[in-house]
């Protein structure tokens, strides 16, 4: 039976990511961070697309020199259709579509957030059909019951912001630098994280909330600061252990629900907050004391990369779901 090769490009937001795959093996995953938006504190779109133009060339040439494939070996171009931004979508699927024209090749237009769930099957081990997987990202927040790799249902969702922009904007407010969840959770390691009790967003179903968090969060550093302003700085650590105590709690109590409502144990964490120490953790507790099995993807495999976009497109290509000439990105491409 032949072994498809799949070249995979990643660039729904501010990483350029190009992988090969071949018969669900990764032989090269290449990413390009770009290090301009961090004087801004955020994203800036218009920046993120030109960095992609920029960057994207390189990292398709390096991974198909690591792999040891030639143009000619690819048997399909894949790409992220969504969801992202716009701008950043649009650079690397014109050129996937171009590349795929070019070369006579099938195209496969991937959903950014299956890609995330589907980063499971890149290593050993992996988690058996059905699991329950708690994505976790800077844009996303979202429970996802996993079926099969083409079937998937959402039964939760932020309402408001994401659990990586609850860490990234909390971490502002406490002065630290850009993307602030990494320096959270560095800070975190070191703090009694029930110093400052918090209010978990309580949400019906199995739904998110943590914009009342960070307003939370707002008002007591500027209560606390009116009296002392060395507060931040004396209590930095205690403060940023208690922030992340309180998203994870927020995490866990909906996915320990949603598991015992719907009799599933095995559990998968997935998206770039899955990179998170404490979260980690946290979860391995909880699993230790429910008998879940749990699933977390490699480090390099959490944040975006084109190595789980080619997982999701070797799936698709094995059921023929290819994309036309016409496809466009979509920015808020859903699941289901």
């Amino acid at each position: 039976m032949h072994t498809p090769v799949i070249l995979a490009i990643e660039s729904s937001c501010d990483d350029t990511s190009a992988a090969v795959m071949a018969g669900g093996e990764i032989l090269a995953n290449v990413v390009a961070t770009q290090q301009v938006h961090e004087q801004y504190g955020g994203v800036v779109p218009e920046l993120a697309s030109r960095a992609h133009q920029q960057h994207l060339i390189p990292v398709v040439q390096e991974a198909l020199r690591r792999a040891k494939v030639q143009k000619s070996d690819l048997d399909a171009i894949a790409f992220t259709q969504g969801p992202g931004l716009l701008g950043s979508l649009l650079v690397g699927g014109m050129f996937a579509k171009t590349f795929a024209l070019a070369l006579g090749k099938p195209l496969i237009a991937v959903n950014h957030m299956r890609a995330h769930i589907l980063a499971h099957f890149i290593r050993d081990p992996k988690p058996a059909f059905p699991f329950l997987c708690l994505t976790v990202s800077g844009g996303h927040t979202q429970l996802v019951i996993v079926r099969s790799a083409l079937d998937m249902q959402i039964i939760g969702q932020t309402i408001d912001d994401a659990a990586g922009e609850a860490f990234d904007k909390t971490a502002k407010l406490l002065g630290l630098p850009y993307p602030g969840g990494p320096h959270l959770d560095r800070q975190a390691r070191q703090g009694n994280s029930t110093r400052f009790p918090f209010p978990v967003g309580a949400m019906p179903g199995y739904d998110f909330s943590f914009s009342g968090l960070k307003t939370s969060v707002l008002y007591f550093l500027r209560q606390q600061s009116a009296a002392d302003q060395d507060f931040i700085k004396n209590n930095l650590a205690d403060l940023c252990a208690s922030i992340q105590y309180t998203i994870i709690q927020t995490l866990l109590r909906q996915l320990q629900r949603a598991a015992a409502d719907h009799g599933l144990t095995q559990v998968a964490l997935a998206g770039g907050v899955a990179a998170n120490s404490g979260l980690r953790e946290a979860l391995q507790n909880l699993a230790a004391e429910k008998g879940w099995q749990v699933f977390i993807p490699d480090f390099e495999f959490c944040t975006d990369n084109a190595a789980m976009v080619a997982m999701a497109g070797h799936f698709q290509y094995e059921v023929g779901d290819f994309a036309t000439q016409f496809v466009s990105p979509d920015p808020r491409l859903k699941l289901t």
